[in-house]
């Protein structure tokens, strides 16, 4: 007699283990986008590295994440969801252990990049899964909710998981702990997950991805390097070029391919567009705030790791209270409230803390915090809810897949204006003391309250009868089109019917 492994009770019991290891798998890609902002100063001793090493070592990892997320879906739909799932566990526990033994910035900004694939590939995946293992609208709606949760949870522990980690073991453990958790994760995926692949999947558009990832790098390294190199130096303004052509290139190809990675028509929509340059501003305040709050946490304030991850917990806490408020009101009053009152807490955070800088009383500091907190925790629901607002099902699920990619690219791109913002303002400082980083952050705060600012405009802007009027134009559009394209199908049927009977 053969020993196995006990089987889950019912259908209702797989569905619940399929859920627990699709938000366990997100959480560790949104704690590994935010981990690593605690351990930046250990990571720059340790490996002499400079403010721009560490923003690359931050932007390897988003870049790629943000390029790769809807071919990673694509790819899922093709092959098999759990085959590509079970392919991320292994690549992103893989790249970590690379990450954790880097002897240099440049390996770990490679390993990073690695690891980032892993990253992509248990995002869309995941969520194909839930929805498979949750067939019903209504619990399909609450698990959608929980595997949403995961991400935001990683994201908000992150800085205090990895102040915990760096403060007693060392930078090294945020990549190693990944190991054993991704190998059991794995062994779970292949004992519990059933296979599944889309019906109908989408055709691939490698020159689409391709053009996209030349996009975001060139224009990432024409912004971190600039004001190091110059802005005039042959390779800044050749990458700068290389990122106007490949965008230029992709708008063109995109218009005219059968199967685009980005449909270009559902950017006629105001709430979709709207909605992903809402998500491009949230993050990239975000994505500034933690590069820049860990850095003068410990290189200024002079905190452990530990306490300055344990500063952060405002903001993971407001990012757990604030998703299901937003929730709520998105699906009571609308996206407005939410939208204007998360510009409003990002615009007052970046505020606060430009003005007190220089100050050394912990209350502005945490208060800024907190108010960042909420503003993130605030936009994901309503932004997910105007991504596909007006849209079929049949394009639901790319629509709220975009939109989430354009947060990623913000914070990729938050990262890298404001860490740039702050390397020009401490050019030439061997040891800037407590003021002259205050002086040198304080452009980078204004670039956060001008985020909040915009995200409270569009949040206003995108939820007006004429934004709505548009979005129901964008979906009759796509309606529309493939009505067409099943008449001609019948067309062709009955010519080749016609041709045979003659």
């Amino acid at each position: 007699m053969h020993a196995s492994s006990p089987e889950p009770a019912d259908g209702a019991a797989r569905a619940r283990l399929v859920l627990a290891i699709s938000c366990t798998g997100l959480f560790l890609v949104g704690v590994d986008l935010t981990a690593l902002n605690i351990a930046l100063p250990a990571m720059e001793r340790d490996l002499a590295a400079s403010v721009t090493g560490m923003q690359w070592v931050l932007d390897s990892y988003n870049l790629v994440l943000a390029s790769f997320m809807l071919l990673a879906g694509s790819t899922a739909d093709r092959f098999g969801h759990r085959r590509i799932f079970l392919c991320g566990f292994m690549l992103f526990g893989g790249a970590s252990a690379l990450c954790a033994l880097a002897p240099a910035t440049e390996y770990l900004v490679a390993f990073r990049a690695l690891q980032a694939l892993g990253a992509a590939a248990l995002g869309p995946p995941s969520l194909a899964l839930v929805t498979r293992a949750f067939p019903d609208g209504e619990r399909r709606s609450r698990a959608i909710g929980v595997w949403t949760s995961g991400y935001g949870l990683g994201m908000a522990l992150g800085p205090v998981l990895s102040g915990a980690l760096v403060g007693s073991i060392g930078w090294r453990w945020v990549f190693w702990v990944n190991v054993p958790v991704c190998l059991l994760l794995a062994a779970a995926t292949c004992r519990w997950v059933p296979r599944s692949r889309a019906e109908a999947p989408r055709r691939l558009d490698p020159a689409g991805q391709l053009l996209v990832t030349a996009f975001l790098v060139t224009l990432t390294y024409t912004v971190i390097e600039g004001p190091h190199q110059g802005w005039d130096s042959p390779a800044v303004l050749t990458c700068a070029v290389t990122a106007l052509v490949a965008v230029a290139a992709f708008a063109a190809r995109e218009r005219r391919c059968a199967a685009p990675l980005i449909d270009l028509r559902f950017f006629r929509s105001c709430p979709f567009t709207g909605a992903a340059v809402i998500a491009l501003c949230t993050y990239a305040a975000y994505g500034g705030f933690l590069f820049t709050s860990a850095l003068y946490l410990q290189n200024v304030r002079g905190l452990s790791p530990l306490h300055a991850g344990l500063l952060m917990l405002p903001v993971a806490a407001m990012n757990a209270v604030c998703g299901p408020v937003a929730g709520h009101l998105e699906s009571k009053p609308g996206p407005r409230p939410p939208l204007v009152a998360a510009g409003a807490a990002i615009a007052l955070s970046g505020l606060i803390l430009a003005l007190s800088a220089s100050s050394t009383a912990l209350a502005p500091l945490l208060g800024g915090f907190l108010l960042i907190g909420i503003g993130t925790g605030l936009v994901l629901p309503p932004v997910l809810g105007l991504a596909v607002s007006g849209m079929s099902r049949a394009q639901a699920g790319l629509a709220a897949a975009i939109a989430p990619t354009g947060g990623r690219m913000g914070y990729a791109l938050g990262v890298a204006v404001i860490g740039a913002v702050l390397a020009a303002g401490l050019h030439n400082m061997t040891h800037p003391g407590a003021a002259a980083f205050a002086r040198a952050v304080r452009p980078a705060w204004w670039i956060v309250a001008g985020c909040g600012a915009m995200v409270l405009l569009l949040g206003v802007l995108v939820t007006t009868r004429w934004a709505q009027d548009t979005a129901r134009r964008t979906g009759r559009l796509f309606v529309e089109g493939a009505e067409g394209a099943e008449a001609e199908d019948s067309v062709a049927g009955d010519g080749v019917a016609g041709d045979g009977a003659a």
